[in-house]
């Protein structure tokens, strides 16, 4: 017997070892955080009790959620257990807008639910030793995560601080820094650790200044350990000072909505927090 269900937060770990066996690469502290941002906003597919595939769509705010980590275990795959799961997890959103990063062989199947092509999300890898340097950067702090949290919801369009709250926690596996100029918060960026190296994101700097003075902080965290950087094409600045360092694109998805995009107007070097929560 198949029925869709809520995913528990040992589940939503289950899913993310799904999501490292095709590739992905998660963070390893990803789970507590994405499942203490909405907790019902994971969904499986269950085989009499057995989950076989998974989805999340997770409400930030009143407008807008994010969808991610749609897996189906291989062995179920062509029987239309993922498409079920999609119907019933998306309705979770009402009638807020959804965004998703998908891969492009997707993107026919999306549209027949209404989502648009909004460009792309390129996964950049590569080594931060070209930034070590002297920087004035330091740890996050309480203050700092609310003018941060606040930052993000005026870049962004969305009001994440569920999700930016637990994100943002100072944790052995995470780390937040920021950058501060005339006694102002302008700039931050959270680097993980992930299964293979680190990942960094979000990454916010309103210039190149502050984004190498940024990287070269996330640079003394990651050593000589590869790190992975998601940046959506409409911000060529990091993109472009990434690729100066040797940094080259891996992995790219689209990025598209079902609804009106939020309305934002992130910095030039800005990367994307998580593919999964947006």
């Amino acid at each position: 017997m198949f029925r869709p269900d809520l995913a528990s937060r040992d589940e939503t770990r289950r899913i993310l070892s799904w999501a490292a066996a095709e590739g992905w690469n998660p963070g390893l502290g990803d789970a507590e955080v994405f499942h203490a941002t909405d907790p019902q906003g994971f969904f499986v597919m269950r085989a009499d009790e057995t989950p076989i595939a998974a989805i999340s769509v997770v409400n930030h705010d009143k407008d807008f959620a994010f969808l991610g980590l749609y897996l189906c275990l291989p062995e179920y795959r062509g029987r239309g257990h993922g498409m079920a799961l999609w119907s019933h997890a998306i309705d979770h959103a009402g009638g807020r807008t959804i965004g998703l990063d998908g891969v492009f062989d997707q993107q026919e199947n999306y549209r027949k639910s209404g989502f648009a092509a909004h460009g792309q999300t390129h996964r950049y890898r590569g080594l931060l030793g070209e930034f070590a340097a002297p920087h004035i950067c330091r740890l996050m702090n309480e203050d700092d995560r609310h003018t941060a949290i606040r930052q993000d919801r005026q870049h962004g369009g969305v009001d994440r601080q569920a999700f930016l709250t637990g994100w943002f926690a100072d944790t052995a596996d995470r780390q937040s820094l920021c950058h501060i100029r005339d006694g102002r918060l302008s700039g931050y960026a959270t680097i993980r650790r992930c299964l293979e190296g680190f990942k960094i994101g979000p990454f916010s700097a309103p210039d190149t200044a502050t984004a190498r003075d940024l990287l070269a902080g996330l640079a003394r965290i990651a050593g000589n350990s590869p790190v992975f950087v998601d940046v959506h094409q409409s911000r060529p600045g990091l993109a472009d000072l990434l690729g100066a360092a040797g940094f080259v694109s891996v992995f790219n998805t689209a990025r598209m909505y079902r609804g009106a995009p939020p309305d934002g107007a992130a910095p030039e070097f800005a990367a994307v927090a998580t593919l999964e929560l947006g």
